[in-house]
């Protein structure tokens, strides 16, 4: 018997209830425009050519009109607003070909993940790996497309004031790799049109400046503030941060602070974090000796060892059904809802959280 249906891993289509049956919903991304929206099919089938079409015929001649409306007042191209998708790397009765990291970008809903605060940071190390290795093996839609989410994360940064040093070494990283590539190493390794990637290294000086010359403004708090907390907690609050930079730029803002951030034991114990896992820094970050100055110790560690990552949320990987998503904790604790369609009897121990890199990793063939 023939295979006649889509694969069960697939997401389906979205169907609503007419006068005249079920008809089902074609999504062109996140928000069509108010003047598309209104569009009906009688106006879209009003060509005499288009008027020769009858039933799905006419409805797949309608499908391109709307996509080709979309695409012209948007920026982005078709895009989906899938948490999942399916690693395929070989060719099997269902499904043939593989998936490729650009498909992978285009269909997981990045643009809605840096808006989580929680997935901010793993999004923006993501693209920055991307920029460093992987810019060239995207297509010409996932091009676009990791621009278009990069130019929503300039614009939170611009707007919160979250993080700006995260995007100001994306930017640099980026407009190094891309510098390279359009200079050195020759057009032909560039999807594309040269002077578009031209156009895109001016806007990144662009948003480079924007970040340089962005100020903070002042927060102005009539209530409890950081400095009014006793020591004890500063210091506690302190020992929770795993970015030394962000220790150093903290122990600037007052005399207090910055004794704190010269504790010694506040410094032994980043060394333990990032280093304790390295055979050759085990024995030496777990050492009781007062006379080392683990400060110097770290950035010297630092050097030579990769820091190990943080983030507040990560992608995950099932290995019962190879399907990489985004875990909506608030399903998975009220609906109990492991996040992607998983056979398995325990859904929960067949996931992984996926770093950055080993989500490049699961793309290499």
């Amino acid at each position: 018997m023939p295979f006649l249906g889509q694969d069960w891993r697939s997401p389906g289509w979205s169907w609503t209830k007419t006068e005249h049956g079920w008809k089902r919903i074609v999504f062109y991304g996140h928000e069509l425009e108010d003047n598309n929206r209104e569009i009906e099919l009688t106006e879209l089938c009003s060509d005499n050519k288009e008027n020769l079409f009858v039933g799905d015929v006419c409805e797949l001649a309608t499908t391109k009109r709307k996509k080709d409306l979309y695409n012209n007042n948007t920026k982005s191209q078709f895009v989906f607003r899938d948490k999942w998708i399916y690693v395929q790397k070989g060719s099997t009765k269902e499904r043939h070909g593989y998936c490729t990291l650009g498909e992978a970008l285009n269909r997981l809903d990045f643009s809605s993940a840096i808006q989580d605060l929680r997935r901010f940071n793993y999004v923006a190390k993501l693209f920055q790996l991307i920029a460093r290795s992987q810019l060239t093996s995207l297509s010409g839609a996932a091009q676009k497309n990791y621009f278009n989410i990069l130019e929503k994360i300039v614009r939170k940064v611009l707007e919160d004031h979250y993080n700006p040093r995260l995007v100001k070494e994306l930017l640099q990283d980026l407009s190094t790799t891309l510098h390279n590539l359009t200079i050195h190493v020759g057009r032909c390794v560039l999807v594309g049109n040269v002077n578009i990637w031209l156009c895109r290294l001016e806007t990144i000086l662009k948003w480079q400046q924007q970040l340089n010359n962005l100020q903070i403004p002042k927060q102005i708090c009539d209530g409890l503030s950081f400095n009014d907390l006793p020591l004890y907690m500063q210091n506690k609050i302190l020992s929770k941060l795993s970015d030394a930079y962000d220790i150093i730029n903290l122990g600037q803002a007052t005399p207090t602070l910055h004794c704190l951030s010269e504790n010694r034991v506040l410094w032994k114990k980043l060394c333990h974090f990032h280093f304790s896992d390295k055979q050759f820094c085990r024995n030496l970050v777990l050492t009781k000796s007062d006379m080392v100055d683990w400060k110097l110790m770290y950035f010297t560690l630092q050097k030579h060892y990769p820091m190990k990552e943080q983030y507040g949320d990560t992608l995950h990987f099932c290995k019962h059904c190879s399907i990489l998503f985004w875990k909506d904790r608030h399903l998975a604790l009220l609906f109990k809802d492991c996040g992607h369609p998983c056979t398995a009897n325990d859904p929960d121990s067949c996931l992984m959280p996926i770093s950055p890199q080993h989500f490049i990793d699961l793309f290499k063939f």
